[in-house]
C-alpha cells in the first residue's frame, strides 16, 4: 500500500473548530457520554483510550522522530496532556510498566490529577512477566494488557499458550481485568479458541514496519470475529494516516463493546486531541 503523511490539519477544523470541538467534549466527561463505555471486566472507561508511545519515542517511523518526541515530553508536559484528556472525557490511558511511569503516575495522582484509570501494558521477558504484572498493580493500575509482542513470540513456541494462561490468571488473581495484545491477525482468535479467561483484547491495525493495507483489512475482521470487547490500537498507521482517515471506516467495524487507542504528539499542533475526541464522539454516537 502506498502511503503518505496526512497532516492533522485537514481535519477540516480551523482555530474556532478546535475550541469548539474542545467546549463539547470537555462536557463529557465521564464514561457513557459522548465516547460512550467500554467494560473491561467489572472496569468501566470511555471507549477512546489515550496511548503513550510518543511519551517514551516510540514513533515507529525514525530515530529522528524518536528523539523529537523524548525531548517534547516533559514530565510536565505529560501531565498536562493527561488532564486535557480527562478533560475533554477520556477517562484512561495505556502505558507500560516503567519506572519513570510509575514514579510520574504516583505523583499526578497525588496531586489529585483528573485522569483517574491507568491501564498498564508490562513488555518485559517472559520470565519476568508474573513480578512485572505484580509490580504494576501495586503502582496502581486498574487493568493490564500484555504487550502484543511478548503475546504473540510467546504464542509461538511451545506451550506458549500455557505460559500465556499463566499470566492471564495471574493478573485476574490481583483482582483486575486481563487483557491481551497482538499485531498478528491471527494470534487473539487461537487464543479464544484456547479458552484463556481473558476480559479484553488488544488489536493492533497494522504489523509495525509494513502498515499495508491487507493488514488492516486482516485486523478489521480478527476484531469482528472476537467475542470479549477489544481495543484497537495503531489505528493511524503511527502518524502515517489521519483521523479523518482511518476514524470513520474503523468506527465501521468496531461494534458498541470495543474501543480504540491513540497516542498523542501535539507539538506542532495543540488542538490534534480535542479534534480526535470530538470526531471519535461524532462516530460512537
Amino acid at each position: 500500500m502506498k502511503t503518505h503523511r496526512v497532516s492533522r490539519r485537514e481535519l477540516i477544523m480551523g482555530a474556532s473548530g478546535v475550541l469548539a470541538a474542545a467546549a463539547v467534549a470537555a462536557s463529557q466527561a465521564t464514561p457513557g457520554q459522548g465516547l460512550g463505555t467500554l467494560r473491561l471486566g467489572k472496569l468501566r472507561t470511555s471507549r477512546l483510550l489515550l496511548g503513550s508511545n510518543p511519551f517514551f519515542g516510540f514513533s515507529h517511523t525514525s530515530p529522528a522522530l524518536d528523539e523529537e518526541m523524548r525531548t517534547y515530553f516533559t514530565d510536565n508536559r505529560i501531565i498536562a496532556l493527561l488532564d486535557e484528556a480527562a478533560a475533554l472525557g477520556i477517562t484512561a490511558v495505556v502505558a507500560p510498566v516503567y519506572p519513570r511511569w510509575m514514579d510520574l503516575w504516583k505523583r499526578y495522582r497525588d496531586k489529585g490529577g483528573r485522569l483517574a484509570t491507568w491501564i498498564a501494558q508490562p513488555d518485559v521477558a517472559p520470565d519476568a512477566m508474573i513480578e512485572c504484572i505484580s509490580q504494576a498493580v501495586k503502582a496502581g493500575a486498574q487493568a493490564v494488557w500484555v504487550q502484543g509482542h511478548r503475546v504473540e513470540n510467546t504464542f509461538a513456541e511451545p506451550n506458549g499458550v500455557d505460559t500465556i494462561r499463566r499470566w492471564v490468571e495471574h493478573i485476574k488473581s490481583l483482582g483486575v481485568p486481563a487483557g491481551l495484545a497482538s499485531h498478528q491477525p491471527h494470534v487473539l482468535p487461537a487464543i479464544q479458541k484456547a479458552g484463556l479467561p481473558v476480559d479484553f483484547y488488544s488489536q493492533s491495525l497494522y504489523v509495525p514496519d509494513r502498515y499495508t493495507e491487507e493488514d488492516r483489512t486482516r485486523a478489521l475482521e480478527t476484531i469482528r470475529s472476537l467475542r470479549k470487547p477489544v481495543i484497537a490500537y495503531k489505528v493511524l498507521a503511527a502518524g502515517r494516516l489521519s483521523p479523518n482517515h482511518s476514524f470513520p471506516d474503523l468506527f465501521r467495524h468496531l461494534q458498541r463493546k470495543d474501543g480504540l487507542c491513540v497516542g498523542i504528539f501535539p507539538r506542532d499542533h495543540p488542538g490534534m486531541l480535542a479534534e480526535d475526541v470530538h470526531l471519535a464522539s461524532q462516530l460512537a454516537a
